[in-house]
């Protein structure tokens, strides 16, 4: 199995005037739903799909509440989830107030299996 992707011309935003650059952009085939994902870990196991749905919709529910929190979410070798946030400078730390965060966002760093899988990677133009 191989990742697809597409090759699109994207000008330069800094520069207008200067020669389009070409770049490779991963495309999906799809998408799976939670309880698609439920349907097959539940047929991979002895725990029936609706007992693997309430315990993924938990985790979600979970996941959210312990990043609102401030908490790292560490499922193992999967990987890690924390909230990450970019914000305006401020000339001291004192002139510094949390109306200068302009965005948030949820990180994730893939754990080993995950970053082995990346490092084996096939990739197939369409």
């Amino acid at each position: 199995m191989s990742v697809k992707y597409v090759v699109t011309a994207k000008g330069n935003p800094s520069n207008p005037e200067a020669p389009k650059k070409f770049y490779a952009q991963c495309k999906s085939v799809g998408e799976i739903t939670l309880k698609a994902l439920g349907k097959e870990i539940s047929q991979r196991s002895t725990v029936n799909t609706a007992d693997t749905l309430a315990v993924l919709e938990s985790l979600t529910q979970l996941m959210s509440e312990r990043l609102a929190e401030g908490q790292i979410v560490r499922f193992g070798d999967f990987g890690s989830f924390q909230i990450s946030v970019s914000s305006e400078g401020a000339e001291t730390a004192d002139k510094f107030h949390s109306g200068m965060i302009k965005s948030k966002k949820i990180t994730f760093r893939p754990g080993i299996d995950l970053r082995e899988m990346l490092n084996n990677l096939r990739f197939e133009r369409m």
